[in-house]
C-alpha cells in the first residue's frame, strides 16, 4: 500500500519521470518521517494507466471527498467512485440522490465515473478491472482502520493496491455525519460541501422538520 504526502516534507525524495507507464512504489510510514511522494510532481505527471476505486457513503458528498477526488483524477486514468448499499445503516439520501448530487459536483473533472456496489469492495474491484482503492486519510485514527481495510483487500485479491492520500488542511476536519448534525442544528456549513449538496441538505432537513412538527 502507498501513501501519498498532499505536499513536501522534510527528507522527501524525487522519483524520476518514466513516463504514463510507470509504477510508483513508494514505502511510507504514516506522518513526517520517510520517503513521500511531493504534490508538485503529483500535478506535473502523467496519468498512470491504471483504474482506480473511491469508495464510500457519501451521503453526502463533502468538500473533503471532492479534494481526493480531484487529486486522484490527476494520478489514474480513471476513478470510479463508488457507493457502498449498506442496508444496515439509515441514510439521509437515497442512494438514487446521492448518485445525483455526485453528477452535480463531478461534472467538470475528468477521468471520474460514477458507480454502486453491494458486497466485498474487493470483488466490486475486480469486476471493474481496477487495481487501485483510493482512499482519504484524515487522522491516525482514520489510518488504522484504513491500514486493517487495506490487508484484508489485499489477502481477498493479491495485487490489489490501496493508495492513502491525507486530508488537505482546509478539508482534515470535515465528516458526512459532522456537517449533517452542524445543519441540522442550524448551524453555517458554507464551504464545507458543494453548493448544491448544501442546497439539497438544506431541503432535505427542512423536510424533515416539517415531518416531525407534523
Amino acid at each position: 500500500m502507498i501513501l501519498l504526502s498532499h505536499g513536501q516534507s522534510a527528507g522527501a525524495k524525487r522519483l524520476p519521470n518514466r513516463g504514463a507507464s510507470a509504477k510508483i512504489k513508494v514505502g511510507v510510514r504514516f506522518g513526517f518521517s520517510g520517503p513521500v511522494l511531493p504534490r508538485h510532481i503529483l500535478m506535473t505527471q502523467p496519468r498512470l494507466d491504471v483504474i482506480a476505486i473511491y469508495p464510500g457513503s457519501f451521503d453526502p458528498i463533502t468538500s473533503g471527498h471532492l479534494d481526493v477526488i480531484e487529486r486522484g483524477s490527476k494520478m489514474f486514468s480513471r476513478v470510479i467512485v463508488a457507493i457502498l448499499q449498506n442496508e444496515a445503516k439509515q441514510p439521509l439520501f437515497t442512494i438514487a440522490e446521492r448518485m445525483e448530487m455526485l453528477r452535480e459536483c463531478l461534472g467538470g473533472i475528468s477521468g471520474v465515473e460514477i458507480g454502486t456496489f453491494k458486497g466485498l469492495l474487493a470483488d466490486y474491484a475486480v469486476a471493474r478491472n481496477a487495481s487501485v482503492i483510493l482512499r482519504g486519510i484524515r487522522a491516525i485514527s482514520d489510518y488504522e482502520y484504513e491500514l486493517q481495510m487495506a490487508h484484508m483487500n489485499r489477502r481477498l485479491r493479491p495485487g490489489l493496491e490501496t493508495v492513502f492520500l491525507p486530508a488537505g488542511e482546509s478539508f482534515s476536519f470535515i465528516s458526512s455525519r459532522m456537517v449533517k448534525e452542524v445543519i441540522s442544528l442550524g448551524g453555517n456549513i458554507e464551504g464545507l460541501v458543494p453548493r448544491p449538496v448544501e442546497e439539497h441538505l438544506r431541503r432535505r432537513i427542512g423536510q424533515q422538520k416539517s415531518t416531525t412538527a407534523d
